[in-house]
């Protein structure tokens, strides 16, 4: 770890400095997990030992919990499931998430004890629980997860005392990662990184954080200047700077200070109306207008999770007919309806509807987050994807270009989904050159390919806010 150094930082504690001058896209540390497990409601979904979304998985035989891509998956994870194998059986039940994770760091810590690796720079026993800082009702469920734990536990393993279980509980709380599939669309379990704990917040950082072949990399955004904070998001910067400080002072349990929350940067744009010729709608027409998105965001996201498709299709065109002509193109609830509704679209297979969609949320993207930001990244692929499928090439090459470059910063070149972007942006660059040597034989050749080869129908809708966009892990 000779990149980064342990300081003291202004008004927020202990945190991490660059040892050397970094530029956007290098790679200042990686890290592999203490511990992680899938989440409770995946557990039958996704491999527990690469993290891998399969079809079909293989379930131990003796535990019937664990499931597996193969044999050569399930060798490679029993070393992390043996004892965690027995408990289940022993227990009679599957405890959850959090009490599994806090078993396997202490199953390791038991073996290997605290210094796990040349590349640790903290001791577990060094980071933050928060305990004393936690809600009445929080505390509840606390101790609730602390009494399951004493009962899963095994009485052959060494025993631990209530503080020493109390306080692994309560740093995987407030500094629980969250774990990606191999593409890393969506949020698939919860591991503990702890020289990733050591990172700072800043709601315009200088680093990202990605998991890449089973380990995280904090990766550089920009320019770092040697001796300069080193610094990620905890929370979508999307939201408004008055919601940040509050998701931070309840999920992290600090008041956050950055120059953009202290000067509510931006948050103009996000709740602003539309100018047309110098004019502007009044502030009562923009209040109304949000009331009347945020109302119709409610009904729209209960027809999405009962998969009423062209119901949330309705809801969000009848919306858009009142709000477009008053919310800017970069008001959030405006930028939420446009997102939802090009990824409905695409699934349904109205590819130019989509396309105009998805084109319009990235405009407005492009005006709020970081030019590096993840999350514009793969907004931008949604969106080259889709115009390609509408058969606009020379749109749908440039977005994909866009969000190669940024993907190239935020997850490097050996990233999946980077390998599957440098796939499709050489496939759409031939595609243009013949499209522009000979507009109408592209089209022709296109639609011909299309008639032998059906489009296969789109992956069902997903939350805009499930996957990528937050950082850490919380108990809800």
């Amino acid at each position: 770890m000779e990149n980064v150094a342990i300081f003291d930082s202004p008004g927020k504690g202990r945190g991490l400095k660059a040892s050397k001058e970094f530029w956007a896209g290098d790679v200042i540390f990686s890290e592999p997990s203490i511990a992680a497990v899938v989440f409770d409601s995946l557990a039958e979904r996704i491999c527990h030992s690469c993290f891998r979304t399969q079809d079909k998985l293989q379930r131990c035989g003796q535990c019937k919990f664990a499931h597996y891509c193969d044999r050569t998956c399930q060798r490679a994870g029993w070393a992390e499931h043996k004892q965690e194998c027995a408990s289940i059986k022993s227990y009679g039940k599957v405890p959850n998430e959090n009490i599994r994770l806090v078993a396997r760091i202490l199953w390791r810590l038991d073996k290997e004890g605290s210094m796990m690796s040349d590349m640790q720079i903290v001791t577990l026993e060094e980071l933050e629980d928060h305990i004393s800082d936690m809600q009445e009702d929080e505390l509840k469920d606390f101790k609730v997860d602390i009494h399951n734990y004493l009962d899963y536990w095994p009485r052959t393993s060494k025993q631990h005392t209530i503080d020493d279980i109390s306080h692994i509980f309560g740093v995987i709380n407030c500094n629980g990662f969250t774990v990606s599939d191999q593409k890393g669309l969506q949020a698939v379990g919860v591991g503990l990184f702890p020289n990733l704990c050591m990172v700072n917040h800043n709601c315009w950082p200088n680093c990202t954080v990605i998991l890449n072949h089973g380990k995280i990399e904090l990766r550089s955004l920009g320019k770092i200047e040697e001796g300069e904070e080193l610094t990620v998001s905890y929370v979508d910067f999307m939201n408004l700077s008055e919601e940040r400080r509050r998701l931070l002072k309840t999920q992290y349990f600090f008041d956050c200070t950055c120059e953009h929350c202290n000067n509510h940067i931006k948050d103009d744009l996000k709740m602003g109306g539309r100018e047309v010729d110098g004019v502007k709608p009044t502030e009562e027409q923009v209040k109304e207008a949000t009331d009347y998105c945020f109302e119709m965001m409610d009904k729209m996201d209960k027809a999405r999770l009962n998969g009423n498709y062209h119901e949330v299709v309705k809801i969000s065109k009848e919306c858009l007919e009142k709000t477009e002509p008053v919310l800017s193109d970069t008001h959030i609830y405006q930028l939420r309806m446009w997102s939802t509704l090009s990824e409905v679209q695409a699934y349904l297979q109205y590819f130019d509807d989509a396309a105009d969609y998805s084109r319009k949320m990235v405009e407005g993207y492009m005006k709020l987050y970081h030019p590096n930001n993840a999350a514009l990244g793969m907004a931008a692929m949604r969106a080259g994807v889709t115009h390609w499928q509408a058969g606009e090439i020379e749109i749908g090459h440039g977005m994909v270009c866009k969000a190669y470059a940024i993907l190239m910063i935020t997850h490097g070149p050996l990233h999946p989904i980077t390998k599957d972007l440098e796939a499709m942006r050489m496939q759409t660059e031939m595609e243009l050159r013949m499209f522009k040597q000979n507009e109408y034989v592209y089209h022709s050749m296109r639609e011909a390919a299309l008639k032998n080869k059906p489009m296969a129908m789109m992956h069902e809708p997903r939350s805009v806010e499930e996957g990528i966009k937050n950082l850490f892990h919380r108990k809800k």
